[in-house]
């Protein structure tokens, strides 16, 4: 990830990180500060499972404001306490929040926070660390029609072989809106995802260098489902 880097005293520097990194068209870098500050405890080894836990859903949060600004809306008569109004609405119930099994569970509380009325499908993916593929082993998704706006969260965009498999598995449904949402993605994954499916935007809080020999992302943040759920 590209940084610019602002002086504002001599003895203090501030580096921004870039929201549009070159050679990735479907790519969005989140660089909100909150955002950026909370990615930086997430990373760090020292974070406890119980923080990390909220760090992720706190992040899926503040992501998904960016994510859904442009969900369809509609005008709704209400009352407020002096006089009678038009207000604005998100359409229906189309959020459709789709995490990757199982460290993409620790993104969906702080979307339905945001997001209430939001329905949550599953798909359960599992990585062969031989071969680093992705096998499907669980897919279930509420009923959906035409308007439906799909989000699939994972925390991790690694070598992009599990997104793939997810957007394909939400197209065979029928799906036609999909966003992926990741807290860290590698170069390699964002490439991959982009190249079976250009029509789908990904969304990250940060752009790492790349993948290590066992396809794990550095800079990384570690196994985020291991240290969401105390499994290291």
């Amino acid at each position: 990830m590209t940084h610019v880097q602002v002086t504002r005293r001599p003895s203090e520097h501030i580096f921004i990180p870039m929201a549009t990194p070159s050679g990735f068209p479907n790519l969005t870098v989140l660089d909100h500060p909150l955002i950026q500050h909370k990615l930086t405890l997430l990373r760090d080894r020292h974070t406890t499972s119980r923080d990390f836990k909220a760090l992720v859903s706190e992040l899926a949060m503040l992501m998904g404001y960016e994510v859904t600004r442009d969900l369809p809306v509609e005008p709704v008569e209400i009352d407020t306490p002096l006089e009678r109004m038009t207000g604005t609405v998100v359409q229906g119930k189309r959020v459709i929040l789709v995490p990757i099994l199982r460290a993409g569970l620790g993104m969906v509380d702080g979307l339905i926070q945001l997001i209430p009325s939001a329905r949550v499908g599953h798909i359960g993916l599992v990585r062969d660390e031989q071969t680093h593929a992705a096998h499907r082993y669980y897919f279930k998704l509420p009923s959906l029609d035409d308007t439906s706006e799909f989000l699939i969260l994972d925390p991790m965009l690694a070598t992009g072989g599990s997104a793939v498999k997810a957007c394909a598995a939400l197209k065979e449904a029928g799906a036609r809106r999909i966003r992926f949402l990741a807290l860290v993605a590698a170069p390699a994954g964002v490439r991959l995802l982009g190249d079976a499916h250009p029509d789908v935007p990904v969304f990250v809080a940060g752009l790492d260098r790349e993948l290590n020999e066992n396809a794990y992302i550095l800079p990384g943040l570690g196994d985020a489902g291991d240290r969401l759920f105390g499994t290291l």
